[in-house]
């Protein structure tokens, strides 16, 4: 693989995990690490293993909207088995039992969290997964 094939997929497990944290399916989002892949919770759980992973998002609870916005995704090649990466995410929620209002949907709460997601990715015969990630919440803002 070439370097930019090996960002490539390796920027792909980041959308992915956002995009399955937001859509509440923990299961694919939990097998994007390889099985005793390690995640750093921004509060300082960690989780040694995909059904820890998938046992710590099933607590969050169902009635909340969650959309990760990430970007300024650096992925380090170390080698053809190893990355690294670095993004950054703006975390927007809101309680799911919020009536729309109108065209615009759902209000989102007050508290907008700026985050970042760190990375140690390998190489596996099922391709590319997350071994480790870290994540942290750098700042916040509030609307209201």
């Amino acid at each position: 693989m070439t370097d930019i094939s090996i960002e490539r997929a390796c920027e792909r497990l980041v959308l992915d995990f956002a995009y399955f944290s937001d859509r509440q399916d923990y299961e694919s989002l939990a097998a994007l690490f390889v099985p005793n892949g390690a995640m750093t919770r921004p509060n300082g759980d960690e989780l040694g293993s995909r059904d820890a992973i998938v046992k710590s998002y099933h607590g969050r609870g169902s009635g909340r909207i969650t959309r990760h916005i990430c970007t300024n995704i650096r992925i380090t090649v170390e080698s053809s088995d190893r990355a690294r990466g670095l993004t950054y995410a703006i975390v927007y929620s809101a309680n799911a039992a919020r009536p729309p209002e109108a065209h615009f949907g759902i209000k989102a709460d007050p508290r907008h969290l700026v985050g970042e997601f760190e990375d140690e990715f390998v190489r596996t015969d099922q391709g590319w997964r997350i071994a480790s990630r870290q994540a942290r919440f750098v700042m916040h803002t509030e609307t209201e």
